[in-house]
């Protein structure tokens, strides 16, 4: 689904495809992407094989239905029961990693892959930091390190980090972000919009930031009767111009 030198990034937290009727259909978070014609879906609060959402590889499955690849990274692992991020996209892939953040509170961790359009790559970042204030920041200072971007300050090019980082722009943790990255909601011609919650949005938590050498063309939070019943988030769509 590439168009010449464009790529479209959504994000979405998919709470478990738990909807905000209580009603469990990965399928219905499927269709809500598939609506976006995403390049590269960055998925957070995915069930693998948990009995409370009746055993489904839910990253698996979503892939599946959008004719895509997943890429899952567990932040939680019980017995065989799993939950974490995923990056699904069709484009070509490589150099995966996966791994946790430091967290005092519940596990967090993050998934990367480089991916091929056309001859350039791109490095894409896909996480869920915590709750507490101070577990964001030493995960976003981690994200923002040698460990999961290459390069840093000027010499960081053609990366792209997103995620819900349970984080309004007034956070230490944006902060932290934006004094590297740009935030693609500010850089598009459309006006920043909520995320959360999805019936009644009010707070800015879901982002998806750019390095500088990328062009935000375009931002959009698709905000229906679909999306408001999928999930308690609503996806966040950025349309990056890649350049030569």
């Amino acid at each position: 689904m590439s168009r010449g030198r464009t790529i479209r990034i959504l994000t979405y937290n998919v709470h478990s495809c738990i909807g905000t009727d209580r009603k469990i259909d990965p399928g219905r978070i499927a269709a809500v992407i598939a609506e976006t014609q995403a390049d590269i879906v960055a998925l957070q609060e995915i069930d693998v094989r948990r009995h409370r959402t009746g055993g489904v590889d839910q990253a698996s499955m979503i892939a599946s239905l959008l004719k895509m690849e997943a890429h899952f990274n567990p932040a939680l692992t019980i017995a065989e029961e799993q939950y974490g991020d995923a990056l699904i996209t069709s484009l070509p892939t490589k150099a995966i990693k996966a791994g946790p953040l430091p967290s005092l509170g519940e596990p967090r961790g993050a998934v990367s892959v480089e991916v091929m359009v056309g001859n350039r790559q791109l490095h894409l970042v896909n996480t869920h930091l915590g709750l507490w204030g101070r577990d964001r920041v030493q995960q976003m200072t981690t994200l923002l390190g040698p460990a999961w971007l290459p390069g840093s300050g000027k010499d960081l090019a053609s990366t792209i980090l997103c995620g819900d980082f349970n984080a309004v722009p007034a956070s230490a943790a944006y902060r932290l972000a934006v004094r590297t990255l740009k935030d693609a909601q500010l850089s598009g011609n459309q006006p920043a919009r909520p995320t959360f919650p999805s019936r009644y949005p009010l707070m800015r938590l879901d982002h998806i930031f750019v390095s500088a050498d990328l062009a935000v063309l375009g931002t959009s939070v698709p905000r229906n009767r679909l999306t408001s019943l999928a999930s308690d988030h609503l996806p966040l769509i950025a349309e990056i111009g890649i350049g030569d």
